[in-house]
């Protein structure tokens, strides 16, 4: 189905097939490090456009790929994917740029995905490639991919957000987008087309990231991104030592207020170098410090009194109209989850209370389960069968195994449990397919199948058939402390539906309080 044939690239050596000369066409530019991917309808004509650039001339070799199924649709979707798979690969370093990548429909579209697999396989025969698509598909690299395939949606923001910043470069701009609406896809696929610009080279430009474990993770995929470095990715804190042209702020409803933090002296300190009290926010540091701010914001993933709550921020932001222009722009399509919007849509419905009908979800598994030892037996056997299978929980138990590695921190019907061992990058480290993780573990990261505990901080009242809270049984002290009831109650909800939406083909609940496990069980079935 394909031929690979290996040209010699610095000494213009390519063969005599026809096909080199009119046909569409896909090629591989390396010199065992890095490596550029392309296509053509006339690739010895490209080699010779190629051969006079100076960006190409770090290359020897070059490896045609034919097919005589290929079409100038294929090849264009075919190159897209090549770069998105080799890059996560990480045989080579790839110096392709981002612009123009998106998803594209056309005739016979799901016959040649599958037949991509083979090419891939093929690659690996060849020794183009390391590591199987599964594996790639797993990885960070790959899920947090700066060549990422954009959908109409994130095409849309990109292009009237990049189309902005060139018009007016003193604005902020605000992306709101629910979980898996790929709001930091779209965050990372701007870093990556600003820094390829020649007109922007020279801009000092930051990549925000308030969560510590995932500021790890993203750190880890710029330092293996050609044109992005690990030190674009910083914390709030780090926004305080200079001025930026523009900042892109990922998971900005993560941003902390002055109120139960850990680090008060720091945060005093941070405010006090920029002329601020500490009435001010982590959010105002990033007006100040930066002409053109990005954020990229969700309410409904706030989960404590320290974070930048909506009221809060439409305050903000409304203050910020008095000295620049703000613009607003949505996600609306799902992208994470195989259940779509209608799996969201359904998620918020239940966390509601007021859900009172049967749903039944196309391609996607989203059950309660009353039997902890069968819930821990499938959570292990889809870690075995998909691996990101990860049991994670509302802050329901003391940590006790914090401090002793011999305690355990939950007991559910005679299976005992421990939390986290560690917060940063938890859901890839070693062990954590056994251990439960909490809300800071998890939120921004994808899993293949989500196990969630509903812990007795939460129930459920039959009889005024609300939602109710247990401030007693919850255990974070930071997120209970200086809130009311009616906001501990918003706050849990919130916890949970981040929770119960990182599971891209499923979702399984087991639940503490009887009432909330019959109120769901009548919506979604039991098993």
């Amino acid at each position: 189905m394909f031929k690979i044939i290996e040209g010699d690239f610095k000494n213009q050596e390519y063969g005599t097939e026809n096909y080199l000369t009119n046909w569409p066409m896909l090629y591989i530019l390396e010199n065992g490090k890095e490596a550029y991917i392309g296509e053509s309808n006339h690739v010895k004509t490209r080699m010779n456009q190629h051969h006079m650039s100076v960006e190409k001339s770090i290359f020897d070799k070059v490896h045609f790929i034919y097919s005589k199924q290929f079409n100038q649709s294929v090849t264009f979707d075919y190159e897209s994917k090549l770069i998105q798979y080799i890059v996560a690969d990480e045989k080579f370093v790839v110096t392709n740029k981002n612009a123009g990548i998106a998803d594209k429909e056309y005739f016979d579209k799901e016959k040649y995905d599958v037949n991509f697999h083979i090419l891939w396989h093929k690659l690996q025969r060849e020794k183009l490639a390391k590591h199987s698509i599964e594996e790639i598909e797993n990885s960070d690299l790959f899920k947090y991919s700066p060549f990422k395939e954009l959908n109409d949606d994130q095409r849309d923001a990109v292009d009237k957000i990049t189309q902005r910043i060139k018009q007016n470069p003193y604005q902020a701009i605000v992306v709101n987008g629910m979980p898996g609406s790929g709001k930091t896809i779209v965050a990372i696929y701007i870093m990556k087309l600003l820094r390829d610009s020649e007109e922007y080279k020279d801009k000092k430009i930051g990549f925000v990231v308030p969560p510590t474990s995932l500021r790890k993770t993203l750190s880890k995929v710029f330092r293996s991104i050609y044109g992005l470095k690990a030190t674009d990715v910083i914390g709030p804190s780090d926004i305080v030592k200079q001025h930026y042209d523009i900042l892109l702020v990922d998971e900005a409803h993560r941003l902390h207020q002055y109120k139960n933090i850990v680090n008060r002296a720091s945060f005093k300190a941070n405010c006090k170098a920029l002329g601020l009290t500490t009435e001010s926010d982590e959010l105002d540091w990033i007006m100040q410090q930066c002409d053109c701010p990005i954020l990229f914001y969700d309410k409904m993933q706030v989960v404590g009194p320290s974070g930048i709550n909506i009221e809060r921020f439409d305050e903000k932001m409304k203050l910020e109209q008095n000295r620049r222009l703000v613009t607003y722009y949505s996600l609306l399509t799902q992208m994470r989850v195989n259940g779509g919007n209608d799996y969201i849509n359904l998620v918020n419905s239940i966390l509601s209370g007021k859900c009172n009908q049967q749903a039944c979800l196309e391609n996607y598994d989203f059950k309660v389960m009353s039997d902890f030892n069968r819930f821990n037996n499938l959570q292990q056997k889809l870690e075995d069968e998909f691996t990101l299978s990860r049991m994670i929980a509302g802050y329901a138990w003391e940590w006790k195994s914090k401090k002793d590695k011999s305690l355990y921190d939950m007991e559910l019907d005679g299976v005992k449990k421990q939390w986290n061992y560690r917060l940063e990058n938890w859901v890839l480290s070693e062990g954590a397919d056994k251990q439960v993780g909490c809300i800071h573990t998890i939120q921004g990261f994808d899993l293949n199948y989500g196990f969630v505990i509903m812990g007795n901080e939460i129930g459920y009242d039959p009889e005024s058939k609300e939602i109710i809270v247990r401030p007693e049984n919850y255990y974070d002290q930071n997120g209970r402390k200086t809130a009311s009831k009616e906001e501990l109650l918003e706050y849990i909800k919130h916890i949970y539906y981040v929770l119960m939406t990182r599971g891209i083909k499923g979702t399984y609940l087991y639940i503490c309080d009887d009432n909330l496990r019959k109120y769901v069980s009548s919506i979604i079935g039991e098993i």
